[in-house]
């Protein structure tokens, strides 16, 4: 299980961290059967225990800091998130042992803040229209008042968030692909997904391109994800020269999209997925007009229990 597995049986065993990674790939065949020559597939990245991708860079993060003694019992994690790596520290934190402090946007979904308040989290809500920049300034803010109460992972500019992806998410996508994907699709929010997963299959694969998929402005209802343009801090993680091409997409199409992966495919996942799932079917429609045959793979990031308070739902297709 990647880097799990590589952890002392200690730490794995009976733990909830074992149950980290190994996500199947499954395929959207009501998505790409009008694609002749195509396959798009997906990473179902919903069934990790803390509900999303964000599982794997949060353990690595952790991880990293016991292994350097910048994180002790004594300290409390403390970063910005969106919602996503923020359930993923209170559980993988509560899992070891230490509190958690999260900064983050007033509209994020309150799914997910009850779950965080469930976990014992220390909330502090940020302004809704600075986004994730307001959430990360206040972040910045706390911890340059009290360096020695935290543990500040930093996510947008902590390697170990990208190399979780390089270490786990993609090997594991080269083995349920037997090698066969063409085409790699991520949605960039912190970036390490997108990084980290490109990496690994640029230096694995011979001919792979790599789309990463944007919101087209900085005001947007796509949680987690970012218009790197637009950003008032990008992350340093974030490498540029690893997309082939960028794809934009409007938070309408996502959300229709993410309404279409639930009654089409029966797959209940979050407007991240369904950002990720148009430009897939985006690059698939135009890989089959000029008749090139292609395995696309792309990531379902969270699961939709955590936005069923939000309208677009039960809006008419």
């Amino acid at each position: 299980m990647g880097s799990v597995a590589a952890l002392p049986l200690a730490i794995v065993e009976g733990s909830v961290l074992g149950e980290i990674g190994n996500t199947p790939l499954l395929r959207l065949r009501r998505l790409d059967e009008v694609f002749p020559g195509v396959e798009i597939h997906a990473k179902a990245e919903f069934m990790n225990p803390g509900g999303s991708i964000k599982d794997r860079p949060a353990l690595s993060m952790i991880l990293e800091g016991e292994a350097s003694g910048a994180l002790t019992p004594q300290r409390t994690i403390l970063d910005a998130s969106s919602g996503n790596t923020a359930i993923a520290y209170a559980m993988i934190g509560a899992a070891r042992g230490y509190r958690t402090k999260i900064c983050m946007p007033q509209n994020a979904s309150p799914e997910r803040r009850r779950a965080l308040e469930a976990f014992g989290v220390d909330l502090v809500l940020t302004d809704p229209g600075e986004g994730s920049d307001g959430a990360i300034r206040r972040c910045r803010e706390i911890y340059r008042e009290n360096p020695g109460l935290y543990y500040y992972p930093d996510q947008y500019n902590n390697s170990a968030n990208w190399r979780a992806h390089f270490e786990t998410t993609a090997p594991e996508i080269l083995r349920q692909s037997r090698g066969s994907v063409t085409h790699f699709v991520a949605v960039l929010g912190t970036s390490g997904t997108f990084t980290g997963v490109s990496r690994r299959l640029k230096r694995d694969l011979r001919r792979v391109e790599c789309v990463a998929v944007q919101p087209p402005s900085g005001f947007h209802g796509i949680e987690g994800a970012k218009n790197m343009k637009d950003a008032l801090f990008r992350p340093g993680i974030y490498d540029p020269a690893l997309a082939d091409r960028n794809l934009f997409v409007e938070t309408e199409e996502a959300q229709m999209m993410t309404r279409r992966l639930a009654r089409e495919e029966g797959l209940l996942v979050g407007v991240s997925s369904g950002a990720n799932a148009v430009a897939a079917v985006r690059l698939a429609a135009e890989l089959a007009e000029r008749g090139r045959r292609a395995v696309i793979v792309t990531i379902l990031c969270d699961g939709g229990v955590k936005y069923l308070s939000e309208r677009f739902w039960s809006d008419p297709d």
